[in-house]
């Protein structure tokens, strides 16, 4: 039978007989991507904020902004835009034809929802801060002030103008973002919370899902109501969350999967030998550290632990050997190449490695550690292959600093959970640009930052932040976000490890795949070769 875009699956027959292709070909026009996990929800206010949530949620919810396949901004739901001279007030004119899964309109009102819900104190969307930019986002957020406060207006159904509470330049890139995607204002008001859920889920990207089983697969298919629906030549995606990285290869060599969206880095080389023509591995703006919790009752707390245990990772050996020469081993937070700024540098982190050993055990000792009273941490990973390699190195590198660490694993999901509630000492994370500025690596290490695993707090590095934000001469301000990251690094509030670059296997008879910087791939710009 042939199904809607809620319901069943197509009739294969029919439609190779309407598009003249074989049968094989009309199932290929099905796309299947491994990811790295799947997401904590398909409610945009309750999302985990995990870079898999990109893949998934960026396929099936479309925003004001969009991205094309390289990377760069271009209109979405929106039409075109304008700011005010002041620079305090963006207006987005939405498109005509932008619908719902169920054919309703899309409106100015369901993206005032969905940032309305993205600040109610009660969610915790761990996003919201990305958007303080908007005049009080941030008191509603906090509970000092109510939802009628939100600089947001809808003068009518297709216009939506946002008041900022200062010029904020790349606001547009922001709205790009997977958390600023529009709710279907219609079904929250039937549904209320089960909105989101598979009975009742309405979206308005390329895609809409239709299946989901848990820690098995999402199914989703295109979306015949989606404005640009007659350029998207796929008949679905699928969605397989894989964390064990070998076990994504294997599925991809045997052609099960066509994308998988990471490969284990160590084996970089056969793969390029093997798969040739398959491999993708580009520059990308994100890091991978290990947050530090400097919450009472953690060792982590005292400044001089935090340094030591800096002190005594050698970086390189770890981008070499565990991960293949494919990362940039860096004691820097904000990557190299994020526009109109220039990385600094953790102090102390030489070559000589004997000398930084003996400076990480002075300072052991001066904070009370020693054969009679061992450092004990309990360092958490999200299970791959080489989160657990990378654990084990640094365990084995703090062991002749007589640390004893006891090594724990979950999958994703579960594992920034707990980093959220705090339960750790060091905890495995990382931290992929939603846009191309160093406040959005920096921003998540505010003190009130719902990314600041390790509740680091400082009082100049705030400040500095605070300054930042409201600093409009680009020089000056790359300035203050330059001393920003070096108050940070000199605090040692993170255990930096390397930048990260993008890794993805895609099969070579796919189009509309293009590496970028932010590693964001929509499967509406995709295609096979045959079914174009």
């Amino acid at each position: 039978m042939l199904y809607s875009s809620r319901r069943g699956l197509r009739r294969p027959l029919l439609l190779a007989a309407l598009l003249g292709l074989s049968l094989s070909q009309v199932q290929a026009a099905t796309l299947n991507i491994g990811t790295q996990g799947e997401p904590a929800s398909l409610d945009t206010a309750r999302i985990g904020g995990s870079v898999w949530e990109n893949d998934i949620l960026g396929d099936i919810y479309e925003g004001l902004v969009t991205l094309d396949p390289e990377g760069q901004y271009v209109p979405g739901v929106a039409r075109d835009w304008r700011v005010s001279d002041d620079g305090l007030s963006w207006t987005f004119h939405l498109r005509d034809d932008a619908k719902w899964s169920d054919g309703a309109p899309v409106t100015a009102q369901d993206f005032k929802l969905a940032f309305s819900r993205l600040f109610t104190p009660e969610n915790g969307a761990v996003y919201a801060s990305l958007f303080y930019p908007i005049r009080g986002a941030e008191p509603i957020t906090k509970g000092e002030e109510s939802m009628d406060a939100l600089g947001i207006d809808t003068p009518d159904d297709h216009t939506l103008v946002f008041h900022l509470n200062q010029p904020t330049p790349y606001f547009p890139t922001l709205l790009a973002h997977i958390a600023a995607s529009p709710v279907p204002a219609h079904v929250i008001k039937r549904y209320g919370k089960d909105w989101a859920s598979m009975e009742h889920i309405t979206t308005n990207g390329a895609f809409t899902p239709v299946k989901w089983v848990s820690q098995d697969h999402l199914t989703t298919v295109r979306n015949d109501n989606f404005h640009d629906a007659d350029s998207v030549s796929l008949e679905g995606v699928n969605f397989y969350p894989i964390e064990n990285r070998n076990s994504g290869l294997t599925r991809f060599r045997s052609g099960e999967l066509d994308i998988v969206r990471d490969f284990p880095p160590a084996r970089i080389d056969a793969l390029k030998e093997q798969l040739p023509g398959a491999v993708h591995l580009a520059p990308q703006l994100a890091n991978y550290y290990f947050a530090l919790n400097q919450r009472p009752g953690h060792p982590t707390a005292d400044r001089r632990v935090r340094e030591a245990l800096n002190l005594a990772v050698a970086r390189d050996v770890i981008a070499r050997h565990i991960m293949g020469g494919t990362v940039t081993a860096s004691s820097s937070f904000v990557p190299d190449g994020v526009a109109h700024y220039d990385a600094r540098s953790m102090p102390g982190m030489g070559p000589d490695m004997k000398a930084r050993q003996a400076r990480a055990r002075r300072l052991l000792e001066e904070a009370g550690y020693g054969p009679d009273k061992p450092l004990t941490l309990e360092l958490r990973y999200s299970t791959t292959e080489a989160n657990k390699r990378i654990a084990v190195a640094l365990a084995a590198m703090w062991k002749p600093l007589g640390v004893k660490t006891q090594l724990i694993n979950a999958e994703g999901r579960v594992h920034y959970a707990d980093l959220a509630a705090g339960k750790f000492d060091v905890g495995r994370a990382s931290w992929v640009a939603d846009f191309d500025d160093a406040s959005n690596f920096l921003g998540i290490l505010t003190s009130d930052a719902v990314k600041n695993y390790g509740g680091y707090h400082s009082e100049a590095f705030d400040t500095l932040m605070e300054k930042a934000a409201t600093t409009q001469d680009l020089d000056a301000r790359q300035d203050v976000l330059q001393q920003a990251e070096q108050q940070m690094l000199d605090d040692y509030a993170v255990l930096p490890v390397y930048i990260d670059t993008s890794r993805n296997l895609v099969k070579p008879d796919i189009e509309g795949f293009a590496d970028n910087a932010l590693n964001r791939h929509l499967s509406r710009w995709m295609h096979f070769k045959n079914t174009q």
